[in-house]
């Protein structure tokens, strides 16, 4: 499972892969308007937007590239957060801090998510809501989560290992989308940062930590 398995190179097309590769596209980047959206629900009045990103992850930068163009689109000033290893995480948050960002969104890359509990600190340290994927995002102390359900991916990819022990050829199978996508929402940050959680979007989380 990738976020672009066509741009990495790993097969020709989701719907033809062409090769001995197939699997699931985990849709990073086509998460940007939906994580600018629940941003926004929650906290109307933001403008400023960070994100935490790491350009060596061709998935990560074509996300960001996504963000930008999203952001963009709805009038958001997005302010950008390299962490190439995890040394540059705190030097990263400095930054934000200088900055003054209204949200905080994180990649879920491994270079960035070592430091989570630098990133969950900084968010409750300046009252900014914030936004990752998956579940374990806010399970963590983020505010919210948002992405595909990995025990549901971890399903679909079950099926295509039945499939390909059974004599299919991987060449012959489309590379899938997620099916099913959680939202998670965490009640106790949302009270340390002040926010109140719109009542509509609570019914429509799959899970909510109290």
């Amino acid at each position: 499972m990738v976020s672009h398995p066509v741009e990495a190179g790993f097969v020709e097309s989701l719907a033809r892969p062409g090769g001995n590769v197939t699997g699931l596209s985990s849709q990073l980047g086509e998460l940007a308007g939906k994580s600018l959206e629940l941003l926004r629900e929650v906290a109307p009045g933001i403008r400023r937007v960070a994100l935490l990103w790491n350009p060596n992850f061709l998935g990560s930068g074509l996300a960001y590239k996504d963000t930008e163009l999203q952001a963009q689109r709805i009038g958001l000033h997005l302010i950008s957060g390299v962490v190439r290893r995890p040394d540059d995480l705190e030097p990263a948050l400095t930054a934000f801090a200088r900055e003054r960002p209204d949200a905080v969104i994180v990649h879920p890359v491994s270079s960035i998510w070592e430091g989570r509990a630098m990133i969950v600190e900084f968010a409750l340290k300046h009252r900014l809501p914030s936004i990752s994927s998956p579940r374990a995002a806010a399970e963590a102390g983020l505010l919210m989560s948002y992405g595909p359900s990995p025990f549901d991916v971890g399903r679909q990819a079950a099926r295509y290992v039945d499939k390909i022990l059974k004599g299919a050829k991987p060449a012959d199978l489309p590379v899938e989308q997620p099916i099913k996508f959680e939202l998670v929402i965490n009640l106790k940050t949302a009270k340390a940062l002040g926010l109140t959680i719109p009542p509509s979007l609570l019914q429509r989380a799959d899970q909510v930590i109290e």
